[in-house]
C-alpha cells in the first residue's frame, strides 16, 4: 500500500454528541454525521500497520464498528478521561503475554499508573491489560514500525499536551494555543486534523475561527476539524473554506505516502 489511511473513530468532545438530556438542533439532528463519539483515530501506515491515537471511553464500540483490526501501538495526547477512558478495553490486544505499547509524556504515564494500578501490579491478575509505556518528549522524533513520528507540543488551556506528526499527516486535538515553533514543525503537511469545539470562544479549546486561523498559518493541502461539541451547528449547516471539512465518525481519508 502506497498511502496512509486515516479513520475517524470519534469526532466529538468529552460529552459526545448528542449530549445527555439535550434536545438542541445538533443533538436532535437526524444526520448521522452529527452523532459523535469521543475523539480518536486510527492511522494505517503504508506498511499496513495500524496506530491508534487516543483511547477514550467509547473505544470498544468504535473498534468493533470497524472490524477490530490489529493495532501496533497507541499514541496518547493527554490523560483526560475522554482520551484515555478506554485503556482497559485494550486487553484483547494484550493476549499471549503481550504488553501493548503506549507512547505518551511522563505526566500521562504517571496518571495511567495511578488510575489503572491493576495493569502495573507486580503480579497482575490474569487477563488484565498490560502495557509497555514509552515516554516521549516534544519535538523528539521516535519510530514505530519504521515510521518516524514527531510529538508536537500544544497548550490545552494551561496544560501542555501533545499532537503528533506522522509523515504527511498531523493530528492535533484539545488545543487552545500553539507556538510558532510548533507551527513551523507542521509545515509541508498534506493533511491536518485539528480541534474546533464550537463557534463561541472557550477557555481551553479552539473555537472554529481560531482553528481556521491556525489552518491558514500551517497551510496544509487539506484540513479536517474534530473534537466538536453539540454547540457546533449541525454538520450540513457549517460553511467552511475550500479544503477544510468537518470530520465525522467512521470517515476514512487517504493520503499519498
Amino acid at each position: 500500500m502506497k498511502e496512509y489511511r486515516l479513520t475517524f473513530l470519534g469526532t466529538g468532545t468529552s460529552t459526545g454528541v448528542p449530549s445527555i438530556g439535550c434536545d438542541c438542533r445538533t443533538c436532535s439532528s437526524l444526520d448521522p454525521r452529527d452523532k459523535r463519539l469521543r475523539a480518536s483515530v486510527i492511522l494505517t501506515l503504508p506498511s499496513g500497520r495500524n496506530l491508534l491515537i487516543d483511547c477514550g471511553p467509547d473505544f470498544r464500540t468504535q473498534i468493533l464498528r470497524i472490524g477490530s483490526p490489529d493495532l501496533e501501538a497507541a499514541l496518547i495526547t493527554h490523560s483526560h478521561y475522554d482520551h484515555v477512558g478506554g485503556i482497559d478495553d485494550l486487553r484483547p490486544y494484550c493476549a499471549d503475554g503481550r504488553n501493548f505499547p503506549l507512547y505518551c509524556q511522563a505526566d500521562v504515564e504517571k496518571d495511567l499508573r495511578e488510575r489503572n494500578p491493576w495493569s502495573f501490579a507486580e503480579n497482575p491478575y490474569p487477563g488484565v491489560p498490560t502495557f509497555d509505556i514509552h515516554t516521549v518528549e516534544p519535538f523528539a522524533p521516535f519510530k514505530i514500525a519504521g515510521q518516524k513520528i514527531i510529538p508536537i507540543p500544544v497548550m490545552h488551556g494551561e496544560l501542555p499536551i501533545l499532537g503528533y506528526r506522522i509523515g504527511p499527516i498531523a493530528y492535533i486535538t484539545d488545543c487552545k494555543t500553539i507556538s510558532t515553533e510548533a507551527i513551523k514543525a507542521l509545515e509541508g503537511l498534506d493533511t491536518l486534523v485539528i480541534n474546533a469545539l464550537r463557534l463561541l470562544p472557550h477557555q481551553s479549546h479552539m473555537n472554529l475561527n481560531t482553528a481556521l486561523n491556525i489552518i491558514r498559518k500551517i497551510n496544509p493541502q487539506k484540513a479536517y476539524l474534530t473534537h466538536m461539541s453539540h454547540d457546533m451547528p449541525p454538520h450540513a449547516q457549517v460553511v467552511l473554506p475550500p479544503g477544510v471539512w468537518l470530520a465525522h465518525d467512521g470517515q476514512t481519508v487517504t493520503v499519498p505516502a
